[in-house]
């Protein structure tokens, strides 16, 4: 059978990650061409993930260590919000569960009711001593641990910072290696089938014309296919979310690797901080409406922990999603399908679930796809609203005083499903999470506990222990995660055993 020729448009880490799914799954019914120009750069700031990115990883066959050795990695246990209730608070959305549910009923309202018992306000902060990846990450701790030890209780779980470039080269050879042809060019025509409107040919400004049958947009912010040539509309989401330009910089390390990312909140914006064995990500996420480039700019390097590696670079960006991510013969991956700041980390993981949403998808050749394409722009509506929603709850909740942007965001109406959210928390302390909901009901309780969203009530199943089982179930946690706690080591030894920094980082699984 005649292979199906597919062309990706663009590499940086969406074009790779999907030229090496696409090999590694589909390989042989596909004959794949990306092309890139090197005259063309990425925005490259993704440099913190979420843990589903292992599995992506562990179904290309990559193995770990090769993975953070190459990329100059390092662990994330979850990400620090600082100044996000009011100024001076902290709080860590961590990565994994907290406690233990015990039958129908979920720890946090056993957490809950021994709060209310106590006769004092309700202290948030407490709920995270229940939390093995905050204590671990709040003592810059680190191994890897699937399980409580002698218990049978789950470890630590993570995901990772890395080098987003030495990713998307670390795949490009795996992805030459599998059979996919790499084109350098520059685009400089979209030919499009007069009469059905389909993608037929990409022109470079060489003359040579890249044929395909299915063309996957990998072209950044440009959108140079699912935009720019075929026009498919973009839903803007910057009433919800006012922040649209990004400053961001390479700083040399100080002090110990911390195994979380860091998000501060500015006056018109927040900044963030991302430690990588070889050097930190470093950038501020600002609204320009209330603050100036240059000023954003300044402030950003005034607040760096070490030397600047580089000369800070400015990306402009809109918030929103297009309204088709697959239109005709064309699927956007990456920031050509949309962009949603990386407050909680999400860019690379909507390309990874974009990509795998294809794979499922994937169009027989020659065949009608107009179910599939409904299917999975459905699906990716879905999910870029759920993200949506988790970010503006950050905003939303600040309790940051009457700089204008924050009390925009404090004061501003909110989409029918967050408001729902909340109301349900507030009233009763429960979250219902929707079917394939990437963020868990206990990510969202950390960010409204942590920018003091407080529940009226608890459930009336967290009733069915004493108040002396309750307190005696609550204490031994604690002391099973201090124990655990103390017998890790911290997260820069480990680093430097499990996976140092690669001089070379030419190895590719084969």
């Amino acid at each position: 059978m005649k292979q199906q020729q597919v062309v990706i448009l663009g590499g940086g880490s969406a074009g790779w990650m999907t030229a090496a799914m696409l090999s590694k799954t589909l390989g042989p019914a596909l004959d794949l061409t990306l092309v890139e120009s090197e005259a063309i750069g990425t925005v490259g700031v993704g440099e913190a993930s979420i843990p589903p990115l292992a599995l992506f990883n562990q179904a290309l066959g990559i193995d770990e260590q090769a993975f953070m050795a190459a990329t100059q990695g390092s662990f994330k246990l979850g990400i620090r919000f600082e100044g996000w209730g009011q100024p001076g608070e902290r709080y860590l959305h961590a990565f994994g569960p907290i406690g233990k549910d015990l039958g129908l009923t979920p720890f946090y309202h056993y957490w809950l009711r021994s709060q209310s018992q106590s006769g004092q306000p309700l202290d948030p902060t407490t709920l995270w001593r229940y939390s093995l990846n905050s204590q671990a990450a709040e003592a810059n701790k680190f191994a890897r641990l699937d399980r409580v030890p002698g218990t049978p209780l789950g470890g630590l779980v993570h995901a990772y910072h890395f080098d987003a470039s030495l990713y998307a080269q670390y795949l490009r050879r795996y992805s030459e290696q599998r059979g996919v042809r790499r084109v350098e060019g520059k685009v400089e025509r979209v030919h499009l089938h007069p009469v059905s409107g389909d993608i037929q040919a990409l022109q470079l400004a060489d003359g040579r014309r890249i044929e395909g049958q299915l063309f996957i947009d990998c072209s950044g912010l440009g959108a140079r296919l699912i935009d720019g040539a075929l026009n498919t509309g973009f839903d803007d989401w910057s009433h919800w979310l006012p922040c649209d330009r990004a400053w961001a910089v390479p700083t040399q390390n100080t002090g110990p690797l911390r195994p979380y990312t860091r998000a501060i909140a500015h006056e018109a914006g927040w900044q963030w901080q991302i430690p990588l064995q070889h050097r930190s990500g470093n950038g501020l996420v600002f609204a320009s409406r209330y603050l100036e480039e240059d000023a954003a700019k300044a402030l950003l390097l005034e607040n760096l922990e070490g030397t600047p590696l580089a000369e800070p670079r400015l990306i402009r960006f809109r918030v929103g999603r297009r309204r088709q991510q697959w239109q005709r013969n064309c699927i956007a991956i990456g920031l050509s399908s949309g962009f949603l700041e990386p407050l909680e980390s999400t860019s690379i993981h909507l390309i990874q679930s974009a990509i795998m949403r294809l794979v499922k998808l994937f169009p027989a050749q020659g065949g009608d796809a107009q179910a599939l394409r409904d299917e999975f722009n459905r699906q990716s509506q879905v999910e870029f609203e759920q993200i949506r929603d988790f970010i503006i709850l950050h905003y939303h909740l600040n309790r940051r005083g009457d700089a204008p942007l924050w009390q925009h965001c404090r004061t501003m109406a909110l989409p029918d499903s967050l408001a729902h959210k909340l109301a349900l928390f507030q009233q009763s302390g429960r979250l219902v999470r929707q079917q394939e909901e990437l963020f868990t009901e206990t990510a969202w309780q950390q960010v409204m506990l942590g920018q003091g969203w407080l529940p009226e009530s608890h459930s009336p199943l967290a009733q069915n222990l004493s108040e002396a089982q309750l307190e005696e179930f609550l204490a031994n946690y604690r002391t099973l995660v201090d124990h655990a706690v103390t017998q890790l080591p911290t997260h820069g030894d480990y680093l430097a055993q499990y996976c140092p920094a690669s001089k070379s980082n030419t190895e590719v699984p084969a």
